[in-house]
């Protein structure tokens, strides 16, 4: 059972990894900052590197997702509950992964808790506990990321009119094929495709916005540029400072592994699980949900990183998906370029996240007793 769950454990970090690790450079992507390729190095790496800190750091959120509190101890430790639990938020977050919906890993662990649990305990979870510890947090941190990046970006903007720096707007200039009449000696005319030089100049949601101007007598666009992938660095570490807790504590409670062993395990499982695994998800968050600039995508990955930082510091169980989705909405709320049907389909997954990984941890969890 202990190498089961094991297993099970990693299989729920390759499914947050696959879901989650690009949400942290997805501006990089979308904003046409870097390939993707390159963004999804950085979103490894950095991801790596907090799951590697949260041993020194995060260690709050081990106790949160131990299920200490909710369920009573004898239960929390047993091998059975906490395999039901890994198995529960793996296969939610996989199948969303599969179908490219950004979903957060601690929902999807937070309906495996009470579904394995009321299997085991029925009434007896601790459902004030619940509210207060979990569902207050996932509801409120989007919120905040969107009126916090709603704001900042006001902010920005109004110091870089401020310092006369201008947006710059791109002509598109390539080639077209077109059928051209070809005279022949004969009087007959033959046609063939040629490709014949095209101008135009695009809508403006079409166009790479680039900034012109000077700081510090330094070009503002390279400015922005260092900027913008040092704070998807940032939320891509915070993203790994704040889930690999979560998901460790699952070995940890039954034993199975030191929590030195169980960090490296589960921080390379979610590192396999980005770079094999990412890409759907990937283009809805970069893509599909608004059009960015460089300074948008900037001031998005800023409100996220520092709410996910403070998040883990105080050993609040955020989703780093919401936070990150709120921040990008409230930048396509502002600039009046968000997809709402997007956002709908991701609402729509957030809220059956929930009874989803609660039906399935409660199924594995009664096959198993």
């Amino acid at each position: 059972m202990i190498l089961f769950l094991v297993l099970a454990t990693c299989f729920l970090a390759y499914a947050n990894g696959a879901n989650d690790n690009f949400k942290g450079v997805a501006t990089l992507f979308g904003s046409n900052t870097t390939d993707y390729k390159r963004a999804l190095w950085l979103a490894t790496l950095s991801t790596f590197a907090g799951s590697l800190c949260a041993l020194l750091i995060a260690g709050a959120l081990i106790k949160s997702f131990s299920g200490s509190g909710l369920v009573p101890s004898h239960i929390a430790g047993s091998s059975a509950f906490l395999l039901a639990i890994a198995l529960g938020a793996g296969g939610t977050v996989i199948i969303a992964t599969i179908f490219g919906l950004p979903i957060s890993t601690t929902h999807g662990l937070t309906g495996s808790l009470v579904g394995a649990g009321f299997v085991a305990v029925g009434s007896q979870v601790n459902f004030a506990e619940l509210g207060s510890a979990f569902f207050l947090p996932l509801l409120v941190s989007p919120l905040l990321a969107a009126g916090l990046s709603s704001i900042l970006y006001f902010a920005f903007r109004a110091a870089r009119l401020r310092m006369g720096i201008t947006e710059e707007y791109c002509i598109c200039v390539g080639t077209k094929e077109t059928v051209v009449p070809i005279p022949q000696p004969d009087a007959v005319l033959s046609y063939a495709r040629v490709p014949l030089p095209e101008m135009s100049v695009e809508m403006e949601k079409e166009c790479i916005r680039r900034y012109n101007g000077q700081l510090l007598g330094m070009n503002v666009e390279s400015i922005l540029d260092a900027a913008h992938f040092l704070s998807a660095g940032v939320v891509s570490f915070a993203r790994g400072l704040n889930d690999t807790p979560k998901i460790v504590a699952l070995v940890l409670a039954a034993g199975a592994l030191e929590v030195e062993h169980a960090m490296l395990a589960v921080g390379i499982a979610i590192a396999i699980g980005g770079l094999l695994n990412a890409r759907r998800v990937a283009e809805t968050m970069s893509k599909k949900i608004t059009t960015l600039n460089h300074g948008q995508g900037f001031t998005a990955n800023l409100v996220t990183g520092l709410l996910v930082i403070f998040a883990s510091k105080f050993g609040v169980p955020v989703s780093t998906t919401h936070v990150s989705v709120g921040s990008l909405a409230g930048i396509g709320a502002v600039t009046r370029e968000w997809n709402i049907k997007t956002l709908a389909e991701i609402f729509a997954s957030w809220f059956l996240t929930f009874p989803v990984a609660f039906l399935l941890s409660a199924l594995t969890y009664w096959m198993m007793t």
